[in-house]
């Protein structure tokens, strides 16, 4: 299974970059990943949030193949445990769906349009995370998820 995770910009914060660079070493152990650091587009006017999220969703759309299952991280979405996301990766897998990219937008959010696109919409949880730290989050919880699944110690 392939695992993509479209990076709006460089990382900025070094704590951030070096957690989400030691998870993305343990995912690996158990599935393909891909972290394509992909340009921001900014905006001129900070209150055309709308333009910037659509410009963002066109980015990251773009560097997803279109047979991947789209996971799309937004506030609206279903909050599950670390064994459910385990289980949701395994159904998955026995579907043979081969590619799942999860989608975190930048500072302003996902567009409407593409978390409506999706083919599930998870939220990490009501909380409000950076977009950044959200990485970070993923990544971790992709890691515990794929141990879950192999019946490591990690999950305890």
């Amino acid at each position: 299974m392939k695992i993509i995770l479209p990076l709006l910009g460089k990382t900025k914060e070094q704590y951030l970059a070096a957690g989400i660079d030691d998870y993305a070493v343990r995912l690996r152990r158990f599935a393909q990943l891909e972290l394509p650091v992909l340009k921001e587009k900014k905006t001129a006017a900070k209150e055309d949030t709308a333009r910037q999220q659509n410009d963002e969703a066109q980015i990251l759309l773009g560097s997803v193949p279109q047979s991947a299952r789209i996971v799309a991280l937004a506030p609206a979405g279903k909050q599950i445990s670390s064994e459910e996301l385990a289980d949701m990766l395994s159904r998955w897998e026995d579907q043979g769906v081969r590619e799942i990219a999860f989608l975190i937008g930048g500072p302003t959010g996902l567009a409407a349009e593409l978390v409506q696109r999706a083919d599930y919409v998870l939220s990490l949880s009501r909380m409000t995370f950076t977009h950044e730290m959200a990485r970070l989050l993923v990544l971790e919880q992709l890691y515990r998820a794929f141990s879950i699944k192999a019946g490591t110690g990690y999950h305890k």
